[in-house]
């Protein structure tokens, strides 16, 4: 949410002192108010459904790791190493990448923040009930809200680990809950989102208060949960959510012309943006000290250029995270626009130098490589407060996702396959072509590199253990293969640690 601040209520709860069973000393504050009091109007049941966007920033940078979206879902794919110094420099990225994690060295942290996002998402249901004067259009809208929050927090832990704790009410000292098996969770989640989905109470589309999820968010993690878990059963659901979306008349691919401007801070939220993770830099006051505080992104730090000067588009701050492999820039076929959209290689622009960092090919992720004055206007640590929103929902995956349910699923639509894949492939500037598994994977690609989505693709349509190879590795760097053992990764010891023993111990994944 774009000048959309996050507000942290500070509530003193009032504590009993008792000696010998007798109550000593009871102390009423008067001047702060019980957190179960707190929540009784509707300006401050809405502070609870903001800071349950929170934690979706905390994935960047937060609790001691970095571990931003899309990036640690993309080094598990074939187009971006993990880079940095070396392999002992943020070694969980090196070990995803080459299928070694362990549970010392696995993303904990995204464990953390997603069930941060779970518990604020669970407190707006909870808190609903004691809200006064909230009129039940608002009241339906932000628990719906609150409910696709929630399970797009799920939906990180669950493809990242599968059998996971799941609630929908937070937990009550001891705070212990059983695993739930990865179709069990699907199911749970599958059957959220349609009820929100069909209560038809979010709008389609927010013309005020961007990055608040709406009807087409729901609909878009609908899809991405049902596609995944390969739920044929579901499948004609989810093409007429993405029909629904197509024909609302409110999303529209950007022009060939503004297709680079879309990755720029003045193309953010275009005609083709569902959801974003929203940072900025006016103002950002995020720090080393306060990570957590509103302002920035990280993330193009992590991925600039190490030492860079020169560029007359980019900045000089790079930690050299996440270059592009080899093997990534020769995906796009002849004059697709989208190669210099995606792929910047210093050697090509005049003047400009930097220090290679390992694993360097000389190609570079440009979607999120940090902007000249990317960062104007923060007033705490540069290098935390690029204002470049995480793309999680694009229309272009709407249209790839209707095809690919036609073309390779067999769902009956409104529109054909071919209109739908070639809509996108003709905005690249490029010729149409059939839609088959072979052509939509492709175009899913190019269009989607850097953004999460190759690795989820690769597994979901059988073709990770082909494509996940060290033959495919022009560098060398991949060792090991992906297998179906490698869909879920180790949890993280401290989880394992804390649950041990209690009456749910956790089953460790067999990565």
């Amino acid at each position: 949410m774009k000048k959309i601040y996050y507000i942290f209520a500070a509530l003193l709860l009032s504590m009993t002192l008792s000696s010998c069973g007798e109550k000593w000393l009871n102390v009423e504050s008067h001047d702060k108010i019980l957190i179960d009091e707190y929540y009784n109007s509707e300006s401050r049941i809405k502070e609870a459904l903001v800071a349950a966007y929170d934690p979706m920033q905390w994935f960047d940078w937060g609790l001691g790791m970095y571990n931003p979206i899309p990036m640690i879902y993309e080094v598990m794919a074939d187009d971006v190493y993990p880079g940095g110094s070396g392999v002992s420099d943020n070694k969980h990225y090196h070990l995803m990448f080459d299928y070694s994690v362990d549970s010392q060295n696995t993303p904990a942290t995204v464990w953390t923040v997603a069930y941060s996002g779970v518990n604020r998402s669970n407190n707006v249901h909870k808190y609903m009930p004691q809200v006064q004067g909230i009129s039940d259009e608002r009241k339906a809208e932000f628990l719906a809200e609150a409910t696709v929050l929630r399970t797009w927090y799920y939906t990180q832990m669950w493809k990242i680990w599968g059998n996971i704790p799941y609630y929908e009410t937070n937990l009550d000292f001891p705070y212990e809950c059983a695993q739930s098996k990865a179709d069990e969770v699907y199911a749970a989640m599958e059957a959220s989102l349609a009820e929100v989905i069909d209560s038809k109470v979010l709008p389609m589309k927010r013309t005020a208060e961007q990055g608040r999820v709406t009807q087409a968010t729901a609909m878009m993690l609908y899809a991405e949960i049902v596609m995944y878990q390969n739920d044929q059963a579901k499948m004609q659901k989810a093409l007429d959510y993405m029909e629904e979306i197509i024909t609302s008349g409110e999303y529209a691919l950007v022009s060939s012309a503004d297709l680079a401007n879309m990755w720029e801070p003045a193309g953010e939220w275009s005609s083709e943006t569902i959801l974003d993770i929203n940072f900025f830099s006016q103002g950002a006051y995020r720090s080393w000290g306060n990570p957590l505080a509103a302002g920035g992104t990280v993330l193009p730090t992590l991925m600039g250029m190490n030492g860079m000067s020169g560029s007359a588009k980019y900045g000089n701050e790079g930690w050299g995270f996440f270059p592009l492999t080899a093997s990534a820039p020769e995906a796009f076929e002849p004059g697709d626009l989208r190669k210099d959209v995606t792929v910047y290689e210093p050697a090509k622009e005049a003047g400009v130098t930097y220090t290679a960092r390992y694993q360097d090919t000389g190609f570079y992720n440009a979607k999120y490589l940090p902007r000249l004055d990317g960062n104007a206007g923060q007033i705490a640590d540069a290098t935390l407060n690029y204002g470049t929103n995480i793309r999680l929902y694009r229309y272009a995956e709407t249209l790839l996702n209707a095809a690919e349910l036609i073309a390779v699923h067999g769902c009956s639509g409104k529109g054909s396959a071919d209109t739908y894949l070639n809509e996108v492939r003709t905005r690249a500037g490029l010729g149409t072509v059939g839609a088959n598994l072979e052509t939509i994977l492709q175009e899913r690609h190019v269009e989607l590199m850097g953004e999460g989505k190759r690795y989820w693709d690769l597994i979901r349509l059988g073709q990770a253990a082909t494509v996940l190879t060290p033959a495919n590795d022009k560098g060398g760097y991949r060792t090991k293969a992906w297998t179906e053992s490698k869909k879920y990764l180790p949890f993280p010891q401290t989880e394992m640690d804390a649950t041990a023993n209690t009456p749910h111990p956790m089953t460790q994944n067999n990565y």
